[in-house]
């Protein structure tokens, strides 16, 4: 893969945000004239034998939600051979129970692509308990269920990526039509956390342009609308610190995003909608040097470096109307106003824009968002035992997880 050299970076402590840069080819061919860092004038290179590498050592979780057969089978053919896949679905099990179709679904395309697979449904009484006695009980509801919601998806997934022994984990919607988008975004991920050189590190997917039918003819849009807010308050957030402008954040809501194991099990999620935007704000918050109670990076890293990629492939998805993209919004908006590395000016900036949006009354206060301890605080040991004993749910296809490499 050929991506497009990137040569500026915003700076928040330790963490490094890296300026968009678009993948310019696909597959890059042979690698002639490369310096030691892949370097081609104004082009990175990364080998097929570095990508490779990395989607060995790469988990990709996919939260699901009532999709159809045929793009679920799609999302799968898209994700390279050797990524283990794991599926989190929420689906409806009545009157049809839409997650044994997906077990189905999973169960008979590991055996056509002869690779492994996991599955899980996130309101398993099973899961529940394995969840709770491994020590994240804010995460259940009082149903006695884990909550419903794409960041505790997330964070079940990422709860069961720890137990492969693996490095690496992404999130690929399972929403997406297009199969080869999805290959596209986890070549990306493999390409971004080798060229970050850093067991600290995080890669977020920016789509080339989302379709969409206007007049009877497809309108290739560049923004969304639900992007372009996030990243204006992100990017406010950061320059009211460095005392610049900067519009370097352009991934605020990426669904498909990827970081080191290593990097993931020390943060907090939030839940719902609010996941991918407190990633930033949770970088920002361990790691930007403001907070005196953020604990200190290990000796060996010496920067949490932000890959931000440009994507070839459009991406099709499910449009799930204005509601779904206010509320992802406004939930954004909640975790930066809240957010202890705010400064009065964004806060208040925040506040005018959910006035105005009507989501306010004046003199409202944003409500805050649900926030989990970090997955790395679970006991991964007790969390699979009980789950292979209570979960009638949990399906492992022709995979072996081993919790003996999980630290």
């Amino acid at each position: 893969m050929r991506l497009e050299q990137s040569h500026r970076t915003e700076r928040f402590g330790a963490v490094r945000i890296h300026e968009l840069q678009r993948v310019i080819e696909l597959d890059s061919g042979a690698q002639r004239g490369v310096d030691l860092g892949g370097r081609v004038g104004n082009s990175q290179l990364v080998a097929p034998g570095a990508i490779r590498a990395i989607e060995e050592e790469l988990v990709v979780v996919i939260p699901c939600m009532n999709e159809t057969r045929r793009v679920i089978e799609g999302v799968l053919s898209g994700i390279p051979h050797d990524c283990l896949i794991i599926l989190v679905s929420n689906s409806a099990r009545q009157p049809v129970d839409r997650y044994e179709i997906e077990v189905q679904s999973l169960e008979q395309f590991c055996r056509l692509a002869d690779r492994p697979a996991v599955a899980v449904h996130q309101r398993d009484p099973g899961l529940a308990s394995a969840i709770k006695a491994a020590g994240l009980p804010e995460l259940i509801d009082d149903e006695g269920l884990v909550r419903t919601g794409k960041g505790e998806a997330m964070l079940i997934g990422m709860a069961m990526a720890a137990l492969t022994g693996r490095k690496y984990v992404g999130y690929v919607d399972a929403d997406n039509y297009v199969p080869g988008a999805v290959n596209e975004y986890c070549k990306a991920y493999a390409a971004g956390l080798h060229l970050a050189e850093s067991p600290y590190s995080m890669v977020r997917i920016s789509w080339h342009s989302k379709p969409k039918l206007r007049d009877g003819r497809l309108f290739f849009s560049r923004r969304g609308r639900s992007s372009e807010i996030t990243n204006m308050f992100l990017n406010r957030l950061v320059a009211e610190h460095s005392g610049f402008g900067t519009e370097v954040i352009a991934t605020g809501n990426a669904g498909e995003h990827a970081f080191s194991l290593d990097l993931g099990l020390r943060m907090r999620l939030a839940g719902g909608f609010a996941v991918e935007p407190f990633e930033y704000v949770e970088l920002f918050e361990q790691f930007g040097g403001l907070l005196p109670e953020a604990a200190a990076l290990p000796e060996d890293v010496k920067a949490v470096p932000v890959l931000q990629i440009e994507t070839r492939n459009p991406h099709f998805h499910d449009n799930k109307g204005e509601d779904h993209v206010k509320g992802m919004r406004m939930q954004a908006l909640n975790v930066v106003y809240h957010s202890p590395v705010s400064l009065p000016a964004v806060r208040e900036a925040i506040l005018e824009f959910m006035v105005a949006e009507g989501a306010l009354a004046p003199g409202q206060e944003p409500p805050r968002e649900r926030i989990y301890p970090p997955v790395g605080s679970m006991s991964f040991d007790t969390f699979l035992d009980t789950l292979k004993a209570e979960s009638t749910a949990f399906h492992q296809i022709e995979c072996s997880l081993d919790v003996s490499s999980v630290t």
